[in-house]
């Protein structure tokens, strides 16, 4: 790997002529990068769900996925072009000629398409990973490019993999080449998470005076969080004149993540006064939108994180809570109800209607119809009958079940537990697939383990537990409880997330969803290119 030409130290203005009065594009990367976390496999209606939130939210561009990586992937893609209104529709490529024209297939039906391809520019990524010269690399941006644009004209993006490790005046010649061949976005990716703020502040103002022509061209960024500094670099670059930053909800992303798109939302928002860059994002909905995405993938929030934390806008300290009860801007610098938390929580009770659920469903972003709804109103009147009340929280979690079944092949209908002090768990389960009705039961050392062994046997995988969480979707000891399963299938890990009345009617669920996360992995045939940024 050859010595990289550092990039000069950046100025303390933002050059003039770099649309920098127009609101920053958010590009929300989690369906293609945050989906690349371990143990996430999303379904297309999960996936479509996700999107259309992130309209409401307010993203601008939304990156569907991947389409030559596998079947399912494209059929995802595909779906989400052809259903979600509201935003560009984004799909990513290599600079590879057959995945660019798979990609074009998969977004061409979008209401705005947008062809995002790649490649390495860093000396390391050229010699160890793609194996080609400098100047296969330039050859392989015009080409590549111009083929793009030449499918989805006026909306091409271009990332250099690895830029921030890459010699500054070999990047500044790739995107030379491809903002000649008509890229019309140009992203500078910070691929492993390697630089620092004042670095790639210096970086995107180098790459401004080495190629004047990004004065013409949106400039993004997309930074992992390795070193814990994604937002960091995020913001620094957008204070030095990139237009649009590439993030995940929750940080959601390969290792440590993406940047955090509720973070650099609502950094721009807040400190305003300094940033002085206006966004489109609606803050009211990023609660809701995290609580979706965490509960669709089942990575759950850490209590600390910053914006969406349970603990980011809660008080244990004494002179905390006596200041914030004086004047809450003491130490609140947002509102609660900046991020769409503090609303009412008490929503329908058991003798609330379809109509009454239907209604509350399409407040939190939620539209259901026909069997859906039917079966989301069965739920709710199961969960109404031992509650006293049901909360939103509750609605959310129901609905997001309804969801993820839509897609399952295998769908458990019933299981019995026996269990106690003096006798071995004893478990029978039956789950349905297309239709036919297959069993299992199993004698174990625990009711959960017992539980996930009877499934093993009725469905004929068998997979190795990693991990296994509970917590309560609410409040009160008749809160639904929520359960999240990771398990391990021939190497390759699966996540499976359930919500019910009972632990262990959720731990089953989760469990089987986990399973189904495998055969549907089975079922698409292709193997994934290497992961990328």
């Amino acid at each position: 790997m050859s010595t990289s030409t550092r990039a000069e130290e950046p100025s303390q203005a933002v050059p003039a002529g770099r649309n920098v009065d127009r609101p920053v594009v958010f590009f929300d990367t989690t369906l293609r990068d945050g989906e690349q976390s371990p143990g996430i496999s999303l379904n297309k209606s999960e996936k479509v769900e996700i999107a259309q939130q992130l309209v409401r939210l307010g993203v601008d561009v939304i990156e569907a996925g991947f389409p030559a990586t596998s079947p399912g992937d494209f059929e995802a893609v595909q779906a989400i072009a052809r259903e979600v209104t509201g935003a560009v529709i984004c799909g990513l490529a290599r600079c590879v000629e057959s995945d660019i024209r798979t990609c074009w297939e998969a977004i061409k039906d979008a209401e705005r398409p947008r062809i995002h391809t790649f490649v390495s520019t860093s000396d390391i990524h050229l010699e160890h990973q793609i194996k080609k010269t400098r100047a296969e690399v330039l050859d392989l941006t015009k080409e590549m490019v111009d083929l793009a644009v030449s499918l989805c004209p006026g909306d091409v993006e271009f990332s250099a993999m690895d830029a921030t490790r890459s010699d500054v005046d070999f990047l500044a010649q790739v995107i030379q080449v491809a903002v000649e061949a008509g890229a019309t976005t140009i992203n500078v990716p910070d691929t492993v998470g390697y630089t620092l703020p004042a670095e790639f502040s210096a970086l995107i103002e180098t790459l401004h005076r080495k190629v004047p022509r990004l004065a013409e061209v949106v400039v993004s960024v997309h930074c992992h969080n390795d070193l814990g500094l994604a937002v960091a670099n995020s913001l620094a670059a957008i204070e030095h004149g990139a237009t649009q930053v590439e993030v995940a909800i929750n940080g959601l992303g390969e290792r440590a993540g993406n940047a955090a798109l509720e973070e650099i939302a609502m950094a721009l928002v807040t400190r305003k006064d300094v940033l002085q860059r206006p966004v489109n994002i609606v803050t009211t909905e990023i609660a809701r939108t995290s609580r979706m995405v965490s509960n669709l993938t089942g990575y759950q929030v850490q209590p600390n994180k910053a914006i969406v934390g349970k603990n980011a806008f809660a008080h244990e300290s004494g002179i905390h809570q006596d200041g914030v009860l004086k004047e809450r801007t003491t130490f609140e610098i947002m509102h609660a109800k900046d991020i769409g938390l503090g609303e009412s929580d008490i929503v329908l009770g058991k003798h609330s209607g379809r109509h009454a659920l239907k209604a509350r469903l399409a407040e939190l972003g939620i539209h259901l119809t026909g069997e859906e709804l039917d079966e989301a109103f069965r739920r709710f009147k199961v969960i109404a009958d031992k509650k006293k009340q049901v909360t939103a929280l509750d609605l959310e979690a129901l609905a997001n079940e309804e969801i993820r079944e839509r897609e399952d092949l295998y769908q458990l209908t019933r299981f019995y537990v026996s269990s106690g002090s003096d006798i071995i768990p004893t478990s029978q389960v039956e789950v349905l697939r297309q239709g036919e009705a297959q069993s299992g039961k199993a004698f174990s050392g625990g009711s959960v383990e017992s539980i996930f062994l009877a499934i093993d046997d009725a469905v004929g995988l068998s997979g190795t537990l990693m991990d296994y969480r509970v917590r309560s979707v609410s409040s009160g000891k008749d809160s639904l409880a929520e359960v999240r399963v990771v398990v391990e299938v021939d190497g390759r890990t699966f996540a499976g997330q359930a919500v019910a009345i009972d632990v262990l009617g959720a731990s089953a669920k989760a469990y089987m969803r986990a399973l189904n996360n495998v055969a549907q992995h089975r079922e698409a045939s292709g193997a994934r290119p290497d992961r990328v940024f």
